[in-house]
């Protein structure tokens, strides 16, 4: 989407102070043995958000909350996802300006083409390796799990764009809906899902054939979709709509649209627990995220986050949930089971995506 965030933090958040990382003293005791120095234990994982205004990455400790590097990356970094080895992420870069609503697109300076691309950093360097031509205004990507081909939806163009990484080429154009913004694959790689913000409808790539088999409807301007651990539903969030569709994959017809209620509410985000059990979803303008029942497909909790929430992320094990605040300039970590907001973390500006590496 190329809207800006507006909206101030809400409600009460608990703090987790972190502990410093400095090491231990060393000095001799009376046996005149030093003793060793304490050995740094390495993070058990590390999350890295994307910040669309400042144009940069935020590396976050997972366990201790630090921020730990800033990377550059280049115009408007939006939709980020890790790599088949882990040592990568792919950050969907767009020389697009921003246009809010109610703006006159007209009245924007020209986009900036040179800096479309999907920024691959190298996580070891702290660094944009390489660029991949994927299109006009990239605003999101998926990545095969065989780490041989990504998907960007190209914002601007109403086209979805593949890409062979290893060689940079692109080997397909597919002609979306208006707007695309969401895309996910399911984790057996036979479905890439691309949401259509303006024509509320969702188009199916099948990945053996790099075609589109099928497009179906679901609510007003579906912002990303999900899929659950076996591939056999997806979850497509509707901004407008406040809805969740629930979609069977063996057909990619919905079979259930659970509503979600509440001030400002605005589905954005969407992860599945690695147990496939709960749905978690982002609310945008509402500041809080909503958790579904896979089993009941009922509304069964919510917590209040920063402001304006959008991008999330999980850890491996489905304990903490990172949510990207883009008017807040943080990100809120989640305990999930009790549901309380354990520590906010401070950002670039806008902070937009969440990817998780390790853990």
């Amino acid at each position: 989407m190329r809207s800006c965030r507006s909206l101030s933090l809400v409600g009460p958040l608990l703090w987790l102070v972190a502990c410093g990382g400095g090491p231990e003293d060393t000095q001799a005791p009376e046996s005149g043995v030093a003793q060793p120095a304490a050995t740094t234990t390495p993070p058990p994982y590390r999350v890295y958000v994307t910040n669309e205004g400042s144009g940069d990455l935020t590396v976050i400790a997972g366990g201790t909350h630090e921020v730990l590097a800033t990377i550059p990356l280049g115009k408007r970094p939006r939709g980020i996802k890790v790599g088949a080895g882990g040592d990568r992420v792919f950050v969907a870069l767009s020389g697009s300006p921003p246009a809010p609503p109610g703006v006159d697109e007209d009245s924007l300076p020209p986009p900036d083409r040179s800096a479309d691309g999907i920024g691959i950093v190298d996580l070891a360097e702290q660094r944009v390796v390489t660029v991949l031509d994927a299109g006009t205004d990239p605003e999101q990507v998926a990545l095969s799990p065989d780490g041989r081909r990504l998907f960007a939806a190209n914002e601007d163009a109403a086209l979805a764009t593949i890409v062979d990484i290893a060689s940079g080429a692109i080997v397909a154009e597919l002609p979306v809906g208006d707007e695309p913004e969401g895309v996910s694959i399911s984790p057996d790689g036979r479905f890439v899902y691309i949401t259509s913000e303006n024509d509320s409808q969702v188009s199916v790539i099948d990945t053996a054939t790099l075609e589109i088999i099928a497009v179906f409807d679901v609510g007003a301007r579906p912002r990303s979709s999900a899929f659950s651990p076996d591939s056999t539903r997806a979850y497509v969030t509707a901004e407008n709509g406040g809805t969740v569709s629930v979609v069977d994959t063996s057909t990619h017809a919905v079979i259930e649209t659970i509503e979600l209620t509440g001030e400002s509410v605005r589905p954005m985000g969407v992860v599945v627990s690695p147990d496939g059990a709960r749905v978690f979803v982002t609310t945008g303008r509402g500041g809080t995220v909503a958790v579904i029942d896979v089993a009941t497909s009922a509304v069964v909790g919510s917590v209040v986050v920063g402001a304006r929430p959008w991008g999330l992320a999980l850890t491996a094990d489905g304990r903490y949930l990172y949510t990207a605040n883009g008017p807040s300039n943080d990100v809120s970590v989640v305990d999930t089971e009790s549901l309380e907001v354990i520590a906010t973390v401070p950002a670039g500006e806008r902070p937009w995506g969440v990817a998780i590496v390790g853990g």
